[in-house]
């Protein structure tokens, strides 16, 4: 074990900044990829690292050292209210990143057998949820996304189709009006995104989705809102606006960015675009191979050390903030220690998070993919990319790493 003297708490360096890495700003918006690189062959598989606001955490970069966060609750929990700098008051509720990791009355939020009823409530009404149709609401709102440019001869898969068309098959989902989408999908990539403005977005999200509470209360259907509040978990009124709130975020956020990178492989390789297009290749594989190498969460908030413990060399202390890194624990050298090598038919990826808290709207996110991608390609045809591969750009924040643009020309 080694005595870091740069650990994130109890130390006064970590407290002041010092010469920690921060993981967001410029640097870390422009080069992620070369910050974890960096930070593995200084430190091993965990880092001591900065968050916005210079607030002291643990950054997990290795496979297992991920997988043995994400499996021992015991050890590792998410409940918030023993993070040390939170209770001690060097971070307030104020604070942007309390969007990401602070307590709320979400299964998310807690272990054990709090956790098991609530996320009981959300995988049901996800699966009743799926079983109603959700590919065609993908269909419908896909063609409708089309539609707007298809005249036209290019357009930007980013900013006129991937960006939007998660939120808009949600809104359907949820029992929200569909004008509601635009605002809804820019407010969520704000809280992701962190910053000053964090806070104001998230209280517009939790407005919006209060009045929909409200509504179904009083007009009940059949959608996942309806379904959280009659479930027989006996979800409380918090209780249901946070769990309203987390799905809506995460399945919007999570799925518009691997959607985008999802077209981005396949339009930047053509033999992958040919085997779609004649389906010779399915798209699943193309979707598997993304979630090891760009998975849609690269940073995935957080962890708390119940106990004084020891992980990757470096002792944690009780209380300590732990954040996993999804993207760097994928391509791992110690477990990948070739990228290029096919990764077809493994799914072991962290892309899902893992353990009692892994995503339980896997099946949603691959639906809403892969028919936008089939709709794409059978009403566009002659589909390419307009630029070189080289000049497509991304910009990082500490939690994700979103695709700028994805122009493409294609028969008008």
């Amino acid at each position: 074990m080694t005595d870091q003297p740069d650990a994130p708490n109890g130390c006064p360096v970590a407290h002041g900044g010092g010469d920690l890495t921060r993981l967001y700003g410029p640097e870390a918006a422009i080069d992620p990829h070369g910050i974890y690189a960096r930070l593995r062959k200084e430190h091993g598989p965990v880092a001591p690292i900065l968050l916005e606001g210079d607030v002291p955490a643990w950054l997990v970069l290795g496979y297992r050292e991920n997988r043995r966060v994400l499996d021992n609750p015991r050890q590792f929990t998410r409940d918030s209210r023993i993070w040390r700098d939170w209770t001690e008051g060097r971070v307030d509720n104020a604070s942007p990143l309390m969007q990401m990791v602070g307590w709320r009355p979400d299964c998310v939020s807690q272990d054990g057998e709090p956790h098991r009823r609530l996320r009981g409530a959300v995988t049901d009404n996800l699966q009743a949820v799926t079983g109603r149709g959700i590919r065609r609401h993908v269909t419908h709102f896909a063609n409708k996304q089309i539609d707007a440019f298809a005249d036209a001869g290019s357009a930007d898969l980013v900013a006129d189709f991937a960006e939007y068309l998660p939120m808009l098959v949600l809104t359907r989902v949820f029992g929200l009006p569909q004008g509601e989408g635009r605002t809804l999908a820019e407010s969520c990539a704000q809280v992701i995104k962190g910053g000053a403005e964090a806070l104001v977005h998230n209280d517009r999200i939790v407005r919006i989705l209060g009045e929909l509470a409200e509504r179904k209360r009083l007009e009940p259907g059949s959608d996942f809102t309806t379904g959280l509040m009659e479930h027989h978990a006996d979800l409380d009124e918090d209780e249901v606006l946070s769990h309203l709130r987390l799905v809506l975020i995460a399945a919007h956020t999570t799925t518009s960015n691997l959607l985008a990178r999802v077209l981005q492989l396949v339009l930047t390789d053509t033999t992958r675009l040919a085997g779609l297009v004649s389906g010779q290749l399915n798209i699943s594989a193309v979707v598997e191979e993304v979630m090891w190498n760009t998975p849609p969460l690269t940073v995935l908030p957080g962890r708390f050390a119940t106990a004084d413990l020891e992980l990757g060399g470096h002792r944690i202390r009780e209380g300590d903030l732990l954040v996993l890194g999804l993207n760097a624990g994928n391509v791992d050298p110690e477990i990948r220690p070739d990228v290029g090598v096919s990764v077809h038919g493994n799914q072991s990826h962290l892309a899902f998070s893992g353990g009692p808290h892994e995503c339980p709207g896997q099946n949603i996110g691959q639906a809403i993919i892969e028919t936008a991608v089939d709709v794409l390609l059978h009403r566009l045809p002659g589909l390419r990319l307009a630029v070189a591969p080289e000049e497509l750009t991304s910009t990082a924040s500490t939690w994700e790493a979103r695709l700028d643009r994805l122009p493409v020309e294609f028969a008008a």
